[in-house]
C-alpha cells in the first residue's frame, strides 16, 4: 500500500471504503471479521465501505492498526473523496432549485449585467441559480426565504397591486451591494437634519453637481444615499431602510424622472429615516391612485412639503394661480429652490392643472444623473 499522498489524486469518486474492501478482500476477511478487530458494529462497518460514514480521526487511527498505513493517509483519502463529491452534490442542489428561479427577475439582472448573460435553458438554469445564491449571499433558496422572510415582513406596503416580492428583494439588494463599497460616519439626526438643509440647496444645480455632493451631506450623517436602476417587476420608486443600528439606506429608481418629484421623493425618503424608526422597510411607488397612504406615509408627504415650501408661504402659494411663470420663478428664489419644485406643489394641491407650466421642470435625463445603458450609475459610485 502506497504511503505517496502526494500522488494519491484519482480522478473518480471512489470512498475511502472502496480501499478498505479491498484490502479485506485480499486477507479474506468478512465484514464482520472487519468489525470485531475495529470495536465496530456490522452496520457501521457497511455505512463506512460505502461511504456513508465518515472516518474520524479516531477510526483513521483504528484502521492505521488493523489495516495497515498511516492514520493520515486514510484521513487525507476521507478528504479527496469529501471534496470530490462536494461539488457532485451541489451540482444535484441546484438542479432541484431551478424553480426558484421563477420568483426572480433573472432577465432584468443579466440585461442590466448585475449577473454573466447567458441562456435561461434547462442546461444553464443550475448555473444561474448559483449565480442568484451569490447575488443575494444565501446559501440556498430557503436561507434566502429564511433571511429575506424577515424583511418582506418590515415592508410597509406600497400600492393596493399584487406585489413581486422576488424583484422588490433583488431591487433592494442592489442597494446593499453598492451600501456595503462605503462607511460612513454614524448616523446622527442632528446632522442628517444639517445635511438635509444642505441638500436643499442644491435643488437649483445640474445633477452632474448635486449628485456627489448630496451623497457625501448623507454619508457624513450616517446614511448612504445611491440611485439604482428599476426592475419592472419590483415597480419602486424609492425605500427607505436601516441597514444596521447605526446606518441607513435611502435609494432611488428614477422612475419618477421629473426633478420634482425626484426631489420630493428624495426628501420623503428622508424622512422615513428621521421619523419611523429602524425597524420597518419603507416603500414607495408614485403610482397616483394604486398608491397606499398609510399613517407614516402621510407623515413623510407632510413633512417634505413643510420643509420645501414652509407654511409661512402658503398664502402667496395659494394666489399663484395663473400662468405668471415670473412670479413663480420669484418665489422660487426666494425660497431658495428649484422652480419646477413650486410648479410641482402647486399642481399637486390642485391650485394649477397639472399641464401647467411643466416646462418650469427639469427632466432628470437617465445619462445625466449617471446612468449608462440602464445599468449601476457610474457617476455616483464615487
Amino acid at each position: 500500500m502506497t504511503e505517496d499522498l502526494q500522488t494519491f489524486c484519482p480522478d473518480w469518486i471512489s470512498p475511502p471504503g472502496d480501499t478498505i474492501a479491498d484490502i479485506i478482500e485480499e486477507r479474506e476477511w468478512t465484514q464482520t471479521d472487519l468489525a470485531k478487530r475495529l470495536g465496530y458494529t456490522t452496520k457501521h462497518i457497511s455505512l463506512l465501505i460505502n461511504g456513508k460514514a465518515p472516518i474520524t480521526e479516531q477510526t483513521a487511527l483504528k484502521l492505521e492498526t488493523v489495516l495497515g498505513s498511516s492514520a493520515r493517509f486514510w484521513l487525507t483519502r476521507e478528504a479527496q473523496y469529501r471534496a470530490k463529491l462536494a461539488p457532485q452534490d451541489a451540482a444535484e442542489d441546484l438542479r432541484s432549485w431551478v424553480s426558484w428561479l421563477d420568483e426572480l427577475p433573472v432577465e432584468e439582472l443579466m440585461a442590466q449585467g448585475i449577473i454573466p448573460k447567458q441562456d435561461s435553458d434547462a442546461k444553464n438554469q443550475p448555473n444561474l441559480v448559483q449565480e442568484m445564491l451569490r447575488f443575494f449571499r444565501v446559501a440556498s433558496p430557503q436561507e434566502w426565504r429564511n433571511y429575506y422572510g424577515g424583511k418582506e415582513a418590515a415592508f410597509r406596503p406600497i400600492q393596493a397591486q399584487p406585489r413581486d416580492v422576488g424583484a422588490i428583494l433583488a431591487w433592494l439588494r442592489l442597494g446593499e451591494i453598492e451600501a456595503e463599497k462605503f462607511n460612513t460616519q454614524k448616523y446622527n439626526s442632528g446632522k442628517f437634519e444639517t445635511s438635509l438643509r444642505a441638500i436643499r440647496q442644491l435643488t437649483v444645480l445640474s445633477p452632474a453637481e448635486f449628485l456627489p455632493q448630496m451623497q457625501q451631506l448623507c454619508r457624513n450623517a450616517g446614511v448612504v444615499f445611491f440611485l439604482v436602476p428599476t426592475l419592472s417587476r419590483a415597480q419602486t420608486s424609492g425605500a427607505a431602510r436601516w441597514l444596521n443600528s447605526h446606518k441607513a439606506l435611502i435609494q432611488l429608481s428614477l422612475k419618477e424622472n421629473l426633478n420634482d418629484r425626484f426631489w420630493f421623493s428624495f426628501f420623503h425618503e428622508a424622512a422615513h429615516i428621521l421619523l419611523h424608526g429602524k425597524k420597518e422597510i419603507f416603500l414607495d411607488n408614485w403610482d397616483g391612485e394604486n398608491r397606499i397612504l398609510s399613517k407614516q406615509e402621510t407623515e413623510a408627504d407632510e413633512w417634505v412639503r413643510k420643509f420645501l415650501i414652509p407654511p409661512e408661504f402658503d398664502v402667496e402659494l395659494t394666489q399663484l394661480r395663473s400662468k405668471d411663470k415670473d412670479r413663480i420663478i420669484i418665489l422660487a428664489r426666494k425660497l431658495g429652490i428649484h422652480p419646477g419644485i413650486v410648479v410641482g406643489r402647486l399642481q399637486d394641491e390642485g391650485i394649477i392643472p397639472i399641464n401647467w407650466m411643466n416646462d418650469l421642470k427639469e427632466w432628470c435625463h437617465p445619462r445625466e444623473m449617471g446612468f449608462k445603458n440602464n445599468t449601476l450609475p457610474e457617476m455616483i459610485l464615487i
